[in-house]
């Protein structure tokens, strides 16, 4: 990403407006897509809801640093509390993870309404150039039912074997896979069978998954600006990939709250949300028995069941679509949480005993509590001491890196009143991030998110991405700095180290943080030249 001279002085604050910002990024930093179809918006007790049981729950998922992005709860038809912890925003996608899966489970349903497939076709049916030169009983009998339900008769994740040596059929890399149990009897979770569903949507409508959805789904949602990772021959990755709005998520979860009827307009069978939303097969994974785990209460076509007779759909690092039926409820929530329980603990402690029923007095007070949090709300930016001693000697100087595993060649550091800029050079060309001090301040980069620089799929919008950076001295001569790559699940935190004449520069993802592993990208050392 290239700047030219003007606009890198007037992002960094001299001559033309600079990076002063609020602590928290205005809900109209990006452009908000140009058919919004918004959801009905009602205080909470005109639907029931207590306003201090939501009050409660932002507060349970701040003291306990479960690190949720945004929130939309829904009662009746009606968004009742809905927040984005700054930098993310309500017009920004968020990486839907295996949340995902659900709507490749629903692109399967609509194709089973066109009566091009039905749930006890074969696998092996639809594929029959890519099968393995020996098709053992086990994967012949395997039916679309079964990469549905996850009890494809697979031992373990078929996905890191599609993935791995290089892979570019992926089709015919799960047909190869050993099938060790019988199909329908075992359940494990299994990524490649839900990209099995996705190729098998594509061969029968001739359409990716994303496109087959638009004039089915998304169109008459109101959802705009979709997109989804492909695999190497253009099939929707199907499992993970799909990019949508909070909004989004929740128009989805209603859709599901009323049996596919959208606007008068049936969208899915009942009968297929039916079946979908049902305890198929026993599912595994959490802790804990039953009465606090909601990972063993079933498994749908894709859905989770959960406790107090709820579903869902969710994705890693706490991307959820629950639906509360008995409830007529539905809470959408992005996040990178390593406590996927915990949110869902606390919306059973907080959010579900607040959804009491019709007629609830007005609760002033607490009601305006909720506002004053919700319009609040925001992720810490790097904290920073009042100035550095440092900043005007490295101010704009270049750093030529030591030879390195990532190639970078060269990286700076220039700031202005209110911000910085860090630039890296590597064999790919010029990187930059605009970062506030002591506060976001949004734009784009060509650096790579470090989860996703690792997945072999192509990204659609290819290797820009939006980023909210801040930035700040942590001491005389270290300057850390927050990348939040907002419509993704991660951060980056980057930390420079200055000593005579050289700087060494520390990369710690988000997962590596969260998992307390060592960052894969090596520390670079830089002397100055410039």
């Amino acid at each position: 990403m290239n700047l030219n001279r003007r606009d890198f002085l007037r992002q960094l604050g001299f001559g033309a407006a600079g990076l002063a910002v609020a602590s928290t990024l205005p809900a109209t930093g990006w452009a908000l897509p140009t058919k919004t179809g918004k959801l009905a918006r009602s205080l909470p007790e005109a639907q029931g809801v207590a306003p201090g049981g939501l009050l409660d729950f932002v507060n349970t998922i701040e003291a306990n640093k479960l690190n949720v992005h945004s929130m939309m709860v829904l009662r009746h038809g009606h968004v009742v509390a809905e927040g984005w912890w700054a930098p993310y925003a309500p017009q920004l996608k968020h990486t839907l993870y295996s949340l995902s899966k659900s709507f490749t489970s629903t692109a399967v349903g609509m194709a089973v309404a066109e009566k091009r497939l039905t749930v006890e076709d074969k696998v092996v049916s639809f594929f029959p150039n890519e099968l393995p030169a020996t098709v053992s009983d086990n994967l012949a009998a395997m039916r679309v039912k079964d990469l549905l339900t996850m009890s494809t008769g697979h031992d373990k994740d078929s996905t890191p074997a599609l993935r791995e040596g290089g892979n570019t059929n992926w089709i015919k890399a799960f047909l190869a896979q050993p099938v060790e149990h019988k199909p329908g009897t075992f359940f494990v979770y299994n990524s490649g069978a839900t990209y099995m569903l996705s190729a098998i949507v594509q061969k029968l409508t001739g359409q990716p998954v994303v496109e087959y959805l638009k004039p089915r789904l998304f169109g008459p949602l109101g959802i705009e600006g979709e997109d989804w990772e492909v695999d190497p021959n253009g099939i929707n990755t199907g499992g993970w990939g799909l990019r949508l709005r909070t909004e989004d998520i929740a128009k989805f979860g209603q859709l599901y709250l009323q049996k596919g009827v959208w606007n008068g307009k049936r969208l899915i069978s009942e009968a297929w949300i039916a079946d979908a939303t049902s305890k198929e097969v026993q599912s595994k994974g959490g802790k804990g028995d039953a009465s606090v785990n909601d990972w063993i209460q079933g498994y749908g076509y894709q859905f989770w069941r959960c406790r107090h007779d709820a579903y869902r759909g969710d994705g890693a690092f706490g991307q959820y679509c629950i639906v509360l039926p008995n409830e007529d409820a539905v809470i959408a929530i992005t996040s990178e949480t390593g406590d996927m329980q915990g949110v869902l603990n606390a919306i059973w402690d907080h959010i579900l005993p607040a959804l009491q029923g019709k007629g609830l007095p007005a609760d002033k007070i607490q009601q305006a509590a909720l506002v004053q949090k919700l319009g609040s709300l925001t992720l810490p930016p790097a904290a920073s001491q009042t100035s550095s001693s440092v900043a005007s000697q490295i101010n704009g100087k270049t750093f030529a890196v030591a030879d390195n595993a990532s190639h970078v060649k060269d990286v700076s550091l220039t700031f202005g009143k209110d911000g910085c800029i860090f630039k890296l050079k590597d064999e790919q060309g010029d990187h930059q991030v605009l970062c506030g001090i002591g506060r976001w301040r949004e734009g784009t980069t060509t650096f790579s998110v470090a989860p996703l620089s690792l997945t072999p799929t192509v990204v659609p919008g290819g290797n820009v991405r939006k980023v909210a950076g801040s930035g700040g001295w942590q001491d005389d001569t270290t300057f850390v700095m927050l990348w939040r790559f907002t419509e993704t699940a991660h951060y980056d935190k980057v930390i420079c180290r200055f000593a005579k004449e050289g700087v060494q520069v520390e990369f710690q993802s988000s997962l590596s943080i969260l998992n307390k592993t060592k960052d894969k990208r090596p520390v670079l050392d830089g002397k100055v030249v410039a």
